[in-house]
């Protein structure tokens, strides 16, 4: 019988009869019950990589700080060998990542080829340039801004090291007035003297004043005399509104023939006397 013909005749051969168990893996979506036993791993499958120093200038401090040199007078030989040890590891897992501590070991080897050089003349009564002098500026100044990081880092952080306390204060029930102090009762009262002087209100009052009144009135004051005044006859000392009615009253009576109103010449003095009645 051919393979084809077993496998028809036998469908369910090839899947496992597993019920109680449950699959550890799935491979192209088959499951598997149990662990391959050629299995095989590649070395590089699982990789882990530590990063210790956060720059060339923090592993070369690092390796001086380690042997108590004196950064002053860096023994260039022994810390180069060093470094180019860590390097060459480095390298052989991360090349871009070593590639900035290449430069650094260059430019050690270029400062201790330069101090196995005869030294430079310099100016008369000053030493000779150090090569490491350069070097040793920015390692100082690497250390005093990664100690000052780590200054900052010591302290206290919200989230990190404390949280910010919540406490629910009941309030009272009795409620407690604010404390007003005597300036603030003047700014206060001054306020709103201003801002009754902006609301003030003009009441406009109108007398009421009788046309016959006043036609009596002038006829009183001319009894017994022969004449008078044209001004005469107005009370100064009361509103303008008299003056207006008892000028209506005089047109008044010289309409009725009561009075007589008399000028001279033009401009001349205007009198006012009773009109003649005969008897």
């Amino acid at each position: 019988m051919s393979e084809d013909a077993l496998a028809q005749a036998a469908p369910d051969a090839a899947v496992p009869h597993v019920v109680d168990h449950v699959a550890v893996a799935r491979l192209y979506g088959e499951p598997l019950f149990t662990m391959p036993t050629d299995l095989y791993i590649p070395p590089d499958a699982l990789e882990v990589f530590l990063e210790a120093f956060e720059g060339p200038l923090d592993l070369l401090l690092y390796l001086i700080r380690k042997q108590n040199f004196n950064i002053l007078d860096i023994p260039l030989a022994s810390v180069t060998r060093q470094y180019l040890a860590y390097v060459e590891q480095i390298r052989k897992t991360n090349l871009e990542l070593a590639s900035e501590y290449l430069l650094m070991a260059a430019m050690l080897i270029e400062i201790k080829s330069r101090m196995l050089l005869p030294p430079k003349k310099a100016a008369e009564g000053q030493e000779p340039e150090d090569p490491r002098a350069e070097l040793v500026r920015r390692l100082l100044e690497y250390e005093q801004i990664k100690l000052a990081a780590a200054g900052l880092d010591r302290l206290p952080v919200l989230g990190r090291d404390f949280l910010r306390a919540q406490v629910t204060i009941e309030q009272s029930l009795t409620p407690r007035f604010p404390d007003v102090e005597i300036d603030e009762l003047r700014a206060a009262w001054a306020d709103i003297l201003k801002r009754a002087k902006l609301n003030q209100h003009h009441t406009i009052t109108r007398e009421e004043l009788s046309v016959r009144e006043h036609m009596s009135i002038v006829l009183r004051g001319l009894q017994g005399r022969r004449f008078a005044m044209f001004e005469e006859l107005f009370d100064l000392t009361r509103g303008p509104q008299v003056l207006v009615v008892t000028f209506i009253a005089m047109l008044e009576l010289a309409r009725e023939r009561l009075l007589e109103i008399t000028q001279a010449e033009a401009f001349a003095p205007i009198y006012v006397r009773l009109a003649y009645q005969p008897a």
